[in-house]
Parts: C-alpha cells; structure tokens; sequence
C-alpha cells in the first residue's frame, strides 16, 4: 500500500527531500506526474487517471504535506523502509489503507515511474 500523511503533520518539511519518486508535495502546491519521474507527455497513472505528465495538478491538501498515491511505492526498489516514515519526527507518515498494493505491484509502479518498465 501507499504511505499517507495524517493531520498530525507539523510541517516541517523532512519527508519531502527523502522521497526517490517525489511523491511528496507541501500542502496547497500543484504537483506534476514528470516530477522525480522519467514520465513524459499523455499517461495513464495506477490509478487509472489519465493525464498529461507535465500538467499541474490539484493538491491532495492545502494544510499539510501530502504524498500523491499514484507516485508512492514505499520505497520499494530503493530503500528497505519507506524513507518518509524513516525521517518523520511525529510518526505521521503511515500506511494508506485506502491504496492496498502488493509488493510486486509496487516493484511495478517504480518500473512505471522510472522508464524500467
């Protein structure tokens, strides 16, 4: 499953700079599929919404940093642990429930992400 970040979030920013796949956004800032990723021009994220990768996109929240799911792949194919929860002082960066993936789909997701596929 993805990470997400709860409310409990202090904005203090030690996830964002941690994330292999910048999936990881300030809250109120639009984020790009192209960011952190080799993705380019029209494309279909995991979860099924198409969009053009260079294109600015809605923020998930406008309080808190927040982390994009389609981009999440916990590290997977990077680190041993997702680096987000890792380096979180408030242990706010915690599994999504709402994003259930397995580990080969998120094997597959960074393939995705970063031209392996």
């Amino acid at each position: 499953m993805a990470i997400k970040i709860t409310d409990e979030c202090i904005n203090c920013g030690a996830c964002e700079p941690e994330c292999p796949n910048n999936a990881i956004y300030e809250g109120a800032v639009d984020w790009k599929a192209s960011e952190g990723t080799s993705l380019k021009g029209n494309v279909t994220l995991p979860s099924g919404k198409n969009v053009d990768a260079d294109a600015p996109q809605e923020p998930i929240s406008d309080e808190v940093y927040f982390i994009v799911a389609d981009k999440c792949t916990e590290c997977k194919g990077f680190h041993e642990e997702p680096q987000c929860a890792a380096v979180c002082p408030v242990d706010c960066c915690v599994p999504d429930e709402d994003h259930l993936e397995t580990e080969e789909g998120l094997l597959a997701k960074k393939a995705f992400l970063h031209g392996e596929a």
